[in-house]
């Protein structure tokens, strides 16, 4: 008999065709069955849900009748689904190896002190690179999902503290996740999982990386890895990320690094022919800071650590400068608006 981790798995869909179906049939031969696997369909016209759910009667589809995006998709999953102790994210894009929720089951028995555990992603397209095995966040607001796009082979096998997972293949447990407050649905999709691996952060909580929990990984399947609609949602969110949850002094301290970093990205990617899209992403990021600034306010004020404790969690210049020696690492970075979910 198969055994059971009280778990919900929850995929969001946007015209993800035959992923989908490759997704689930992963999710089918888990070696340890989850309570529940709920698919949102943000409104897609390929289908896609519609044929998943004739072919895999276990699965639970909410329909939305507009693209709500992957953050209020997943929020609104969590909130429908069973009060199952842990959420775990799967993208359509994304494949787990067959033992995969067993890793994260037995992660996070062992480790019950961190409140998220990150996939060990491996490149669909050459499962001999590596995706990424976490996020890293810098000083300045730079995201980008450590070691993407390095050999895989003998690589980031170890157990190891993270600064956030990334959310196309994650466990997070409920109770952290809800009291965060779950994904921020303005950002719509794009930093949303940094965005809250910060805010657990400043509540407390610890993520790390579960180096057994196997997923092949495309890689935004459905929006473009250069797309004008990744390259204005990074770059509008990186701005939101920064703002909503550096803590004083450091805030103070780093924001001629995050004003360097913002007007970097404009100039590489006027460079590019994406000037106006990053200007456009600028201009709402800073239109919108004064909701924002609130959210900070009361971010701030249920903060449970030290601002130290948050510095020390954030990559070092020697680290994020080594993943930019070379032109190919610099289009990989995750604020740059290139590679997402």
């Amino acid at each position: 008999m198969v055994a059971t981790f009280d778990v919900t798995v929850i995929i969001v869909n946007y015209n993800s065709g035959d992923d989908l179906d490759r997704c689930l049939k992963a999710l089918w031969i888990q070696t340890v069955r989850p309570r529940q696997v709920l698919l949102v369909d943000n409104a897609s016209h390929d289908g896609s849900a519609d044929r998943m759910e004739d072919l895999y009667p276990w699965l639970q589809v909410i329909r939305c009748t507009e693209n709500r995006g992957f953050a209020a998709a997943n929020n609104l999953a969590v909130a429908y689904s069973k009060p199952t102790e842990w959420l775990a994210l799967i993208n359509p894009d994304a494949f787990p190896s067959p033992d995969w929720l067993a890793a994260l089951q037995q992660a996070a028995q062992h480790d019950p002190h961190y409140a998220a555990f990150g996939s060990r992603l491996l490149d669909a397209a050459d499962p001999e690179l590596l995706d990424g095995v976490g996020d890293c966040y810098h000083a300045s607001g730079l995201a980008w999902r450590r070691g993407h796009g390095d050999p895989a082979v003998g690589r980031q096998l170890q157990a190891e503290e993270i600064f956030a997972p990334c959310a196309a293949a994650v466990l997070y447990q409920r109770s952290a996740f809800l009291e965060a407050g779950g994904f921020d649905e303005h950002f719509f999709c794009y930093m949303e999982d940094v965005d809250l691996g910060f805010r657990l952060r400043l509540l407390g909580y610890h993520c790390r990386y579960a180096p057994t929990a196997t997923v092949h990984h495309v890689g935004s399947g459905s929006t473009g890895t250069y797309s004008p609609f990744t390259v204005y949602h990074g770059h509008r969110n990186l701005v939101w990320t920064y703002v909503k949850n550096m803590p004083a002094p450091w805030f103070w301290l780093y924001l001629p690094a995050h004003l360097a970093l913002n007007l970097c990205s404009i100039l590489w990617l006027a460079g590019r022919g994406q000037g106006r899209i990053a200007l456009h992403a600028k201009f709402d990021a800073l239109r919108e800071l004064p909701r924002v600034w609130r959210q900070r306010r009361q971010i701030q004020e249920q903060r449970r650590v030290k601002g130290s404790e948050i510095r020390r969690a954030l990559t070092g210049n020697s680290e994020m400068l080594a993943r930019f020696i070379r032109f190919g690492d610099l289009r990989k970075s995750r604020s740059l608006g290139i590679s997402g979910k």
